[in-house]
């Protein structure tokens, strides 16, 4: 039976791969957590930019990368989240998607859903978040996917981990969503299903 594909979505600006650091962290660790291969690449050996346009490229892979795609980037606008508790696990980032896409069609009234585990905040669909509490920015210590801005912004001191509950959600002073491409975005999103 083939394995299924994983993926990397790695930032292009201005010619260069960007945090490839992080990504290669993940990708390697990735293959060999699922495959045991203990050899690592650097995805900076396989990625080759078109130009000096803003592109999302997708790096899919099992034991060895399979492709390397370049998009032209246009972030997806969140103006409203739905809160929906799952017991989806999704601790490697595969290039399947469609136990989001099934959350997404569940909430047709949203633009997004932000995943609950017994009722703790994890994820949205394609982003890690944060929110502010008391001058300082907090990330669920527990998310469905361990980012890879995520993860940056915690060694940087700039993120702390920390459980969050759902009853939570309305004492905080901001909301953002991170990932590769949009980086740390503050948003104010309207959250239903509270």
């Amino acid at each position: 039976m083939k394995s299924p594909l994983l993926l990397e979505t790695i930032k292009i600006e201005e010619g260069e791969a960007l945090h490839l650091e992080y990504h290669n962290q993940r990708f390697n660790s990735s293959r060999k957590s699922l495959f045991g291969i203990e050899k690592a690449l650097d995805l900076d050996s396989y990625i080759t930019p078109p130009d000096h346009q803003l592109y999302r490229c997708r790096v899919l892979y099992d034991q060895e990368i399979q492709k390397i795609e370049y998009f032209p980037y246009q972030p997806k606008m969140i103006h409203t989240v739905t809160l929906l508790e799952s017991t989806i696990e999704y601790s490697h980032k595969y290039a399947d998607r469609k136990i989001f896409e099934r959350l997404l069609a569940s909430s047709p009234q949203s633009d997004d859903v932000l995943i609950l585990h017994n009722g703790y905040l994890t994820d949205t669909t394609i982003a890690n978040i944060a929110f502010l509490e008391n001058g300082k920015w907090i990330t669920p210590e527990r998310p469905l996917l361990r980012g890879t801005t995520r993860e940056r912004l915690i060694d940087e001191g700039f993120l702390i981990p920390k459980a969050i509950r759902k009853d939570e959600i309305y004492r905080f002073n901001g909301f953002a969503l991170m990932n590769a491409m949009i980086g740390f975005k503050i948003t104010n999103p309207i959250f239903l299903g509270i």
